[in-house]
């Protein structure tokens, strides 16, 4: 007979399996590389398929095109809310420089901005600053979204990059500079309350079985006289912070520039006005969903030399 083991079912590293408490999750900041703007709030529009020339170097399909699922990023511009100084990892000073209208749905907003200049603290190691999307510009909602983004490269040259994005609209063309690879951070599918077999694989049990098919067959020993957190039991699915690593970007640009639209609109979103970002692969969410795009913080040298040439979206 063989050893009364098996592995156990679902995976505990995420715990607890709860909704996340908000739609753009925090970073840590500190292992984020790169110089500028380090952050861009997005929101999903579709997933299509992308006629690519593939010209990685010793790639068995080098010079010939390749058809790759890719998904479709609207990405409107963004203002400075607010610009906050950090010293030994706390907030010093957190100066406003806007009041827009549409803020007030979401913070509390000021009659008056502060002067960047006289509010600057003596003592400070880093900044960094709290963007607002403008969904509006897209005709997505009217309700911004908000975030705080880090700002990379040296100390002395930080305040003077923030002072040039003050006042003034921010493309997403200036997050993308140069950059191959991003992670993006957003709220998977929210599935609402499912059972144990869909939340964490449990097996179908016997036909047979008594108290029903769909459960664990124990709740556990007699002693300790409880219910472990490790059991398999219903409770909520989706709607949790994830993280997909080292998704290449393969294009970006505006409507005004190449009109990616199908005739009818992508389903359940509709048509892209604005800027857009191409990247390979999926992202989690259903669309409409907002997700933060930040510079890839572990990229890996097989992703980054794989070469492509954007020909044509497939949609």
């Amino acid at each position: 007979m063989a050893a009364p083991k098996r592995p156990r079912f679902g995976s505990l590293q995420f715990y607890p399996r709860k909704r996340a408490e908000k739609a753009i999750p925090s970073v840590n900041w500190s292992v984020v590389p790169g110089t500028g703007l380090l952050g861009f709030i997005a929101y999903k529009a579709a997933m299509a398929s992308a006629v690519i020339k593939d010209d990685t170097p010793n790639s068995m399909t080098k010079g010939k095109k390749i058809v790759m699922p890719v998904t479709l990023l609207e990405v409107p511009n963004a203002k400075i809310f607010s610009v906050r100084f950090y010293n030994l990892g706390r907030v010093v000073k957190d100066v406003i420089v806007s009041n827009d209208k549409e803020l007030k749905r979401i913070v509390k907003v000021p009659k008056q901005v502060q002067d960047l200049d006289k509010e600057t603290p003596k003592e400070y190691d880093d900044i960094r600053v709290v963007i607002v999307s403008m969904p509006k510009q897209i005709n997505l909602k009217k309700t911004p979204d908000i975030a705080e983004v880090a700002i990379g490269g040296k100390k002395e040259d930080k305040l003077a990059f923030v002072k040039t994005l003050v006042g003034r609209e921010i493309s997403v063309k200036e997050f993308l500079d140069k950059k191959e690879l991003v992670d993006v951070r957003g709220l998977t599918i929210g599935k609402g309350l499912v059972g144990p077999m869909k939340r964490f694989g449990i097996s179908l049990k016997s036909h047979k079985a008594e108290k029903g098919r769909r459960r664990p067959g124990s709740l556990g020993p007699w002693h300790p006289a409880r219910v472990t957190f490790m059991v398999s039991q219903a409770g909520q699915m989706g709607m949790f912070t994830r993280v997909i690593y080292n998704l290449k970007v393969l294009g970006s640009g505006s409507i005004a520039e190449k009109d990616i639209n199908k005739g009818t609109g992508f389903k359940h979103y509709g048509k892209i006005s604005g800027n857009y970002v191409v990247i390979k692969g999926s992202v989690q969410g259903p669309v409409k969903r907002q997700v933060l795009l930040t510079s890839a913080f572990r990229a890996t040298k097989t992703q980054m030399k794989h070469k492509y040439e954007l020909l044509e979206v497939i949609v």
